[in-house]
Order: C-alpha cells, then structure tokens, then sequence
C-alpha cells in the first residue's frame, strides 16, 4: 500500500488506523495519523463529519467516542 505524505508537516506518511463501534463493529480506516511525532496531524470521520487538523494526545481527541 503507498501511504499518502502528510501535507501539514511534508516530513512523514499517514498511516491508517482502525478501531471497533460501541457494538464490536470494525470500523476500518476511522484515523488517518502522521507518523512524525511532532506533527502529529489527524485526520478523522466521526459521525459522518471529516474532522482534521487535531493532535493525538489532544484532550478533545477520544477514539472511544464512535
């Protein structure tokens, strides 16, 4: 798989991260994540609503919220 470059930092790849509903459901590709640390750019569905641009680590920024 070509991971994309990151746009933010132009350093690093994105890389795909999954997770599971509340209900075990798989829900592949849910995160897109900068693998350079200091950049840390996200870029996320949540609900049906692209949300980019937040750190992980960033308080509001829950995977568990699906």
């Amino acid at each position: 798989m070509d991971l994309p470059q990151c746009h933010r930092c132009g350093r690093a790849v994105l890389v795909p991260l999954s997770d599971f509903g509340p209900r075990g459901a798989s829900l592949e590709y849910k995160v897109w994540a900068c693998i350079n640390p200091t950049c840390g750019f996200t870029i996320r569905i949540d609900k049906g609503v692209v949300i980019y641009g937040r750190k992980i680590g960033d308080p509001r920024y829950r995977l568990d919220e699906t």
